[in-house]
């Protein structure tokens, strides 16, 4: 992913390899619950899925700048997200049986003006070290919120000034009228 000069990558975060074996299996028990899934099933298990979940794995990419977190993930349909800080609302933890087996959690982000559909809802799975990444990305938002709320007095005083100065010049206009 390339980022623009004005907003450099911060942190880059790294995925688990053991995500390649939690789609293969995650894959199969989901064809292994439908009738038309079982021969679908050993086509996946005698290489179509090893291949796939390789090539899914190489492709995810997740970069956290000073204004964006950006997530880039799909071999045939390619899906890239880019939230701004400011909308990240929260970040959660999700962790089942399966995941838990394989070591690995789901960070699910949140972000404002979700629809009901969570089309702004992103979620990652298998980050090495999730905890760390999300305390990160929570940093950066707030550190991103105090810059916002931060005012330099000079750059208020100055507007101040030249507010007065055109009303200043208002008056002597009305005056000569």
């Amino acid at each position: 992913m390339s980022t623009e000069p004005n907003n450099p990558v911060l942190l880059k975060a790294s995925f688990n390899p053991i995500i390649r074996a939690y789609i293969i299996f995650y894959v199969s028990m989901v064809l292994l619950s439908t009738i038309v899934g079982i021969p679908l099933m050993i086509i996946w298990l005698l290489g179509v899925g090893k291949w796939y979940s390789r090539h899914y794995f190489d492709k995810l990419e997740c970069e956290l700048t000073h204004h964006t977190l950006r997530f880039k993930k799909g071999i045939l349909l390619q899906i890239e997200k880019t939230i701004p800080l400011e909308n990240i609302q929260d970040m959660t933890f999700i962790e089942g049986p399966l995941l838990r087996h394989f070591n690995l959690c789901i960070l699910k982000i949140e972000t404002a003006g979700q629809s009901h559909h969570n089309s702004n809802e992103m979620k990652l799975v298998g980050i090495n070290d999730a905890p760390a990444f999300r305390a990160a990305v929570l940093g950066q938002r707030q550190k991103l919120a105090e810059k916002k709320t931060t005012v330099d007095p000079t750059v208020v005083l100055t507007e101040i000034r030249e507010s007065l100065l055109r009303v200043e010049d208002l008056l002597k206009m009305l005056n000569k009228k």
